[in-house]
């Protein structure tokens, strides 16, 4: 008996360890998207919405967000041409889907490599994962939300949907050409985590 209660102590203790680890990370995605959009070199920000931007908005972390996903590569996938803001395309390969259940349902994504930055040292086991869901154009940005990953050779993934954030477009139309998001990556439940968007603070003249 005194190992069974040993053993629930641990588990106790180890989960507060876990959420304050977690919580630690996002604060440092946080903050380091704040330090990009502060910096002049970096920023999609321009004009008046440079000078008045101080932070980002963000949802309560929320580790119920975080969510680990079957991992399945598609191995007779086809390059593509990925639609953008700005009418032109970019060259998409469906790279993998993943699969996971949230809010009690069953989901699964489109996960995309960029076939050009793929050939960049510094990008070549970037993955790229659009989605919509529904607090997109009420807490979020109309046009669908992104969040980076790196390739596995595991067959399972964490997708972190407190690391999601908006296109630059969402802040600069003018000056950036932002993948639209395919119609097959569309949630149909409510994910409040991640980077929030008040578009009135964005209203182009």
């Amino acid at each position: 008996m005194k190992y069974l209660i040993i053993i629930l102590i641990l588990i106790s203790s180890c989960k507060p360890m876990n959420n304050e680890a977690h919580k630690q990370e996002i604060k440092e995605f946080q903050a380091e998207l704040n330090k990009e959009y502060l910096n002049k070199e970096e920023t999609p920000l321009r004009g008046k919405f440079y000078e008045n931007f101080k932070q980002h908005p963000f949802f309560p972390i929320n580790p119920e967000y975080k969510v680990e996903a079957d991992f399945e590569r598609i191995t007779d996938a086809q390059p593509f041409q990925m639609p953008t803001s700005s009418g032109k395309t970019q060259t998409y390969l469906a790279y993998a889907k993943a699969n996971f259940k949230l809010d009690g349902k069953n989901h699964s994504l489109t996960i995309y490599q960029n076939q050009t930055l793929k050939d960049m040292e510094e990008y070549k086991d970037h993955l790229f994962l659009p989605f919509y869901d529904e607090t997109n154009d009420v807490e979020t940005y109309a046009g669908g939300r992104y969040i980076d990953l790196s390739r596995t050779n595991s067959d399972k993934i964490i997708i972190d949907f407190n690391k999601a954030y908006q296109p630059y477009c969402a802040y600069n139309y003018y000056d950036y050409s932002c993948p639209i998001v395919p119609s097959e990556n569309r949630l149909d439940i409510r994910i409040p985590a991640g980077v929030k968007y008040n578009k009135e603070e964005f209203i182009h003249d």
